[in-house]
């Protein structure tokens, strides 16, 4: 799996949730609505998810192991903090 595109579509000032982010796999498959999220232990990704009729939200599309999760969320915090020093810089 290669991300091939990440594009950071919003940075909020306040709050938890700092950026949602959507990633290009092998120019062919995207994921929308991956949150960053400032966590009390620093920042995490949150993949897309849905509320169901229970209540609890549920993942819409995730990774499978560990390794995977570690490796798309290295990515896109590295996105995130490029975008957030070029808002710092402008």
């Amino acid at each position: 799996m290669n991300i091939t595109d990440v594009r950071v579509r919003k940075i909020a000032k306040e709050g938890k949730m700092k950026a949602v982010v959507s990633v290009t796999i092998d120019n062919e498959f995207v994921v929308h609505d991956i949150k960053v999220i400032e966590g009390e232990k620093g920042l995490f990704i949150a993949m897309p998810s849905r509320k169901a009729t229970d209540g609890e939200y549920r993942d819409i599309a995730h990774p499978i192991n560990t390794k995977t999760r570690d490796k798309l969320q290295a990515i896109v915090l590295d996105a995130f903090e490029k975008a957030a020093d070029e808002l710092v810089t402008e």
